[in-house]
């Protein structure tokens, strides 16, 4: 990201109006508040509210690992920068512990666990009583053990409490003048692996620079899927047809093996967001789901 224009601001109706009161309200009552920040556009719409409401009692905190791609790092910053919120960095270690880099059904927990370990005594030395991040409504209704590894740790999650969900947000990011409104969700890198199949530097390193490659071609909504030494592509399913006929396959596949790839593979279905939790049963969706 080179430049953060402003938005068309976009008028909101009375209910989705009486949900950002309600949320400005939360921050004015906290005071101070340190802000889980990854620049997804749910913790920059928290970072956004909570620094029009507090101001300089605001402090966002983006933690960096492996599985977040410099690319997206580097929009956090200047999304930030924008915003004139005061923001720092945090080294977080997850790929250090066994119990995430061999990727549970539960590895999410194990991440929410060290972010959030790393930022509560960091608040607590600084002088910010309260960590928010930016779970939203629709995130309480999917498998998401990392919610529940926030919330152990005492974090609060506003948009959730308030019921904004992932449309509102883009709707109230919008209606704010942030010009990211629409950015496509990034989750970390290490939601492209299947669980069971364990996760190393190197496979994050090659699945970042076949992404990359796409991103760099124009593909905004886009997906690479590691199963082994195969890339599986997901992409909109209405633009199926036109990635297969607008882009050089054979540079493409030379591109993929080059960072890495034995294989490379076009998922027909297309992108699904959650799409490698439909191997958990029942039991393990509901132990995490908190509606």
């Amino acid at each position: 990201m080179t430049e953060t224009p402003t938005a068309p601001q976009l008028a909101i109706d009375a209910d989705l109006q009486a949900k950002l009161d309600r949320l400005r309200a939360i921050f004015t009552d906290m005071d101070r508040v340190l802000v889980a920040y990854s620049g997804g556009i749910d913790s920059t719409l928290v970072a956004k509210v909570a620094l029009d409401m507090l101001g300089d009692d605001v402090l966002a905190i983006t933690a960096v690992s492996p599985s977040l791609m410099p690319e997206d790092l580097d929009e956090a910053i200047a999304q930030a920068q924008f915003m004139g919120l005061t923001h720092e960095l945090a080294n977080t270690h997850e790929m250090e512990n066994p119990n995430y880099a061999s990727n549970p059904v539960n590895r999410c927990y194990f991440c929410k666990s060290e972010l959030h370990d790393t930022l509560k005594p960091l608040a607590k030395e600084r002088g910010y009583p309260y960590v928010v991040d930016g779970v939203n409504a629709d995130d309480l209704q999917d498998y998401r053990p990392g919610v529940q590894a926030a919330k152990e740790r005492g974090a609060r999650s506003p948009l959730a409490e308030v019921g904004i969900t992932k449309l509102e947000v883009r709707q109230l990011s919008q209606s704010l003048g942030l010009s990211w409104w629409d950015k496509p969700a990034q989750p970390c890198l290490s939601s492209r692996f299947p669980y069971g199949e364990s996760i190393t530097l190197e496979k994050l390193a090659r699945v970042a620079a076949a992404e990359r490659y796409l991103r760099n071609l124009g593909w905004r909504q886009v997906r690479v899927r590691s199963e082994q030494e195969t890339a599986r592509i997901e992409l909109p399913p209405e633009r199926i047809g036109e990635f297969v006929t607008s882009t050089d396959l054979d540079a493409l596949v030379q591109a993929f093996k080059a960072a890495g790839f034995a294989y490379v593979a076009l998922d027909l279905e297309g992108y699904r967001s959650g799409k490698l939790n439909r191997v958990l049963s029942s039991e393990q969706r509901q132990e995490y789901v908190r509606a």
